[in-house]
């Protein structure tokens, strides 16, 4: 090959390495293009795979099964060119698609390099508006807690044609209910697989971002015997609002009509993150989330509840308070996190993804580790 294609095929390399996928397949073939117009033979030299190969995380960890060719790993970390790995070799990030009566949503699942067949926890995590599955893998990092921990992790994309802004609509009356629209759908996602994978199913967990939090309580308070413990990230409280005025006038200074215990009675262990400062979803409504979920335990149980709360500033973070309602054992039940100075972004989060304050505290490593403390009582 020429000098002047392998260079461009190095910076290629880099490109990739460096997650810039798109980038780097336009470089292929501006090259491989210039090189025939030279009359070189680049093109019949190179390897035909090149241009669709796949790229999947480096990792000398095993892998629960082989990549399908329509399951490229996209994790924009490490990245090296590589044959498709066997059975037990490396971590997956994989593209699905789940179906039913309620619609149709592509999804992104992680599955771990511990994965065998013992039965893992699993997170359902929903992204907020204008992003996507792999926008809010990459800005939340979930993944990597997910790895270290041994844990799936999936991460349903809302489809543009159910809102344009590819937002969860969860200010829909119909979108507040079992059995009925969006809540439904995930339901269904979150069951299929559970059927398709060795999942602990006393071991299922939902959180989400903004819109993606607000449907996040949804779900817990809809189908409070499929999640042991709901992550609420900037959110809002069940029934804020039911149509988009409502929705709108919620975000910006706290509903005025959340609906009563006595519609959602059932209570699911609840951690809430905040920024203090956040301009989109007002922090009422954050209060309002820890309130509505404090109701419920109360009236779901007569044990007495202790409330603890403190205030930490440590050296390069933010500075959080922190307010817990443990029960009788001393577990915690209800984790606020409210985050000082920050905005509408996850706390924590890597800039590869959009929304995301990186100053910490590490909402993904908190949240995740409250799920892991709550399972489905028999």
């Amino acid at each position: 090959m020429k000098a002047r294609f392998l260079n461009s095929m190095q910076e290629a390399l880099g490109l990739v390495r460096s997650g810039q996928l798109q980038q780097a397949t336009q470089l292929i073939h501006q090259s491989l293009r210039r090189d025939l117009r030279q009359g070189g033979r680049a093109a019949n030299e190179t390897n035909d795979n090149v241009i669709e190969a796949q790229f999947v995380r480096k990792s000398n960890q095993p892998a629960s099964e082989p990549l399908k060719p329509a399951e490229t790993a996209q994790i924009a970390e490490s990245f090296e060119q590589v044959a498709k790995p066997s059975f037990g070799q490396e971590a997956q990030f994989l593209t699905r698609n789940f179906s039913n009566e309620h619609g149709s949503r592509d999804y992104k699942l992680y599955i771990p390099s511990s994965y065998t067949d013992q039965p893992l926890p699993l997170v359902v995590m929903l992204h907020g508006c204008t992003q996507n599955a792999e926008d809010f893998a990459l800005g939340t990092a979930m993944n990597q807690f997910a790895e270290q921990y041994g844990v799936l992790v999936a991460y349903p994309t809302q489809a543009k044609s159910a809102n344009s802004k590819g937002c969860w609509n969860w200010y829909k009356v119909k979108n507040q209910q079992a059995d009925r629209g969006e809540p439904a759908l995930i339901a269904g996602l979150t069951r299929a697989i559970m059927q398709n994978h060795h999942v602990d199913s006393k071991r299922v967990y939902v959180a989400g971002l903004s819109a993606g939090g607000a449907m996040a309580v949804i779900m817990g308070a809809t189908y409070p015997d499929l999640y042991a413990a709901v992550g609420v990230h900037s959110g809002l409280a069940a029934g804020s609002a039911t149509n988009v005025i409502a929705a709108l006038a919620a975000m910006r200074q706290g509903s005025r009509s959340i609906q009563a215990t006595g519609q959602y009675p059932s209570f699911v262990p609840t951690i809430v993150f905040h920024g203090d400062q956040d301009p989109i979803v007002n922090l009422k409504n954050a209060e309002q989330v820890f309130a509505q979920a404090k109701q419920r335990l109360e009236a779901s149980n007569d044990t007495y509840f202790n409330t603890e709360q403190v205030t930490v500033n440590p050296a390069g973070s933010r500075a959080y308070t922190r307010t817990q309602m443990k029960d009788e054992n001393g577990q915690t039940q209800i984790d606020y996190w409210l985050v000082h100075g920050a905005g509408h972004a996850w706390s924590g989060g890597e800039v590869r993804g959009s929304y995301v304050d990186p100053t910490g505290p590490k909402a993904s490593e908190e949240i995740l580790g409250f799920f892991l403390k709550h399972s489905q009582i028999s």
